[in-house]
């Protein structure tokens, strides 16, 4: 009996393609293809950026460069301009855009790293920086930091597991293309996910420094989840409902209506936030094996936590005030 043939890749070595990243769909390059134990990865360098992003990537990640995807790309960007802030967080640079589901587990100095400008990106003004246009001495804002402090600050970057990659994009679609809402109050809210977390940490017999990190990680993830889900965390077609939510809720953290989904993107957007923190490298260092621990955790429980059934479709009158 002949041995079963290796899959045929659908992409060539060189070929131009489009790659998820995340939610969203970017331009990309495949540079080396791999097939081991029946599975094909993909070796994707993603155009105007720099080689840092470089990943190998499954199949099922990698798009054929035609119209009909180049369509679906502008959709998912439009779809996703809500979720990823561009220049509007303090501090941060104009127009950036940065690729945000699978991020690169590491610690840097933005003066040390020096990124090819993706798309989007360029100076806050079109007048000339030779000449500058004279204007009157303004007065220093102590909120505003200086470019001093905004170059120097550590940049955090969380890695989201692959197992939950196709995840993120299954909870856009559920919401933005399928027009479904996430049943609220949650099953399983964030607040029980996390305890549930801490037990299952000290159930491991951990040393009662160690307990006590997991706990003061636990409530900042519940803290900033609280602070980020309104502002951060929702998709456009999501905001009558937490409109909703707010006012038959007034009194209860959002932390005990939302569930796993809405968590598990707050991973997606913590490293930006992180970045304000004064912690050096070090502690930096130290909370992110923690956040990633806690994503191991996701990982594990993804059966009970992800589940397309704990989503509905939306009446026609919330599709009105969605509008």
């Amino acid at each position: 009996m002949a041995p079963k043939q290796d899959p045929k890749p659908k992409f060539q070595e060189g070929e131009r393609v489009l790659c998820f990243h995340g939610p969203l769909l970017y331009e990309a390059k495949c540079v080396k293809i791999n097939i081991k134990d029946k599975q094909i990865k993909y070796f994707i360098h993603y155009s105007g950026w720099n080689k840092n992003w470089d990943e190998w990537v499954p199949e099922s990640r990698v798009l054929k460069y035609v119209d009909s995807n180049l369509q679906k790309q502008k959709e998912l960007q439009r779809a996703n301009q809500d979720h990823y802030v561009e220049g509007r967080m303090r501090g941060a640079a104009p127009n950036k855009k940065i690729p945000a589901a699978s991020q690169k587990n590491d610690v840097k100095t933005k003066k040390n790293k020096q990124k090819t400008p993706g798309p989007g990106e360029g100076t806050s003004s079109g007048g000339d920086p030779t000449h500058p246009p004279r204007k009157k001495r303004a007065r220093v804002d102590p909120t505003v930091e200086s470019e001093e402090t905004f170059i120097n600050r550590v940049e955090v970057k969380v890695k989201i597991p692959e197992e939950l990659k196709p995840w993120l994009v299954d909870d856009w679609d559920l919401i933005t293309r399928q027009k479904q809402l996430f049943h609220l109050p949650a099953k399983k809210n964030v607040d029980t996910v996390l305890e549930d977390y801490a037990n299952y940490k000290k159930s491991r017999g951990n040393s009662d420094s160690k307990e006590f990190a997991v706990n003061e990680v636990v409530a900042g993830i519940r803290e900033y989840f609280n602070v980020m889900l309104g502002t951060q965390l929702l998709y456009k077609f999501e905001r009558p409902q937490y409109a909703d939510i707010l006012a038959n809720h007034p009194d209860t953290s959002m932390s005990q209506i939302y569930g796993a989904p809405h968590l598990l993107r707050l991973f997606v957007r913590i490293g930006a936030m992180l970045a304000y923190t004064p912690l050096d490298e070090k502690s930096l260092a130290l909370l992110l094996s923690y956040l990633q621990d806690f994503l191991k955790y996701l990982v594990k429980n993804s059966a009970s936590l992800f589940n397309a059934s704990d989503y509905e479709v939306a009446p026609p009158e919330y599709h009105r005030k969605a509008v």
